[in-house]
């Protein structure tokens, strides 16, 4: 008996990770995203980006709990410069797992967030270059989000994400929908 465990203990060396179970109750992770909003980012035409930092609480089955904040910046065009909308939001949501493979490293989830935040237009300067003034004013926002979202683990503690996802938020004076695109790396930290 003592050999068959130091030959399965040497097997585990030799292939350089022991294949731990993922997706467990009670597991952690920190997750960071970043993609484009409402299109791709282009450099002689912005259109807009998003990051992101969120801790994911998993439960049974691969489902998960997230509680973030997150940055988003979209560029409108006034003449021959770009003006900057700015939204700080902070995330609370549920994500339920719909989609697994056998061995448990691919899942495709879909969540539901709740969204508060702040908005800002121009980081303030209401005056720009040709006299003109900006009529946005900064607002606190409210609203939610839905998420289509896979995982994919590329060790025991790394997982790589990509997600799209539909955000909506009240207050705002520009626009009440924003689309977003991204990929992002999640970090199991127990």
């Amino acid at each position: 008996m003592k050999r068959f465990i130091y030959v399965i203990v040497a097997l585990l060396a030799i292939t350089g990770q022991a294949h731990a179970q993922h997706c467990l109750s009670g597991q952690r992770g920190l997750q960071l995203t970043s993609g484009f909003v409402d299109g791709i980012y282009k450099i002689n035409n912005p259109n807009g980006y998003y990051f992101g930092a969120t801790m994911a609480t998993y439960t049974k089955g691969g489902n998960h709990w997230v509680f973030g904040a997150e940055y988003l910046n979209k560029e409108y065009e006034y003449k021959n410069i770009y003006i900057a909308k700015s939204q700080f939001t902070a995330e609370g949501g549920y994500y339920y797992n719909f989609l697994s493979d056998g061995s448990k490293t691919f899942f495709l989830s879909i969540g539901g967030s709740a969204l508060a935040g702040y908005e800002t237009s121009n980081w303030g300067e209401k005056l720009l270059y040709d006299g003109s003034t900006i009529k946005n004013k900064d607002a606190f926002l409210y609203g939610g989000a839905i998420t289509l979202e896979t995982e994919t683990y590329l060790s025991d503690r790394i997982v790589f994400l990509i997600n799209a996802r539909e955000r909506i938020l009240w207050g705002s004076t520009v626009s009440k929908f924003h689309t977003q695109f991204g990929v992002g790396l999640k970090f199991i930290i127990n």
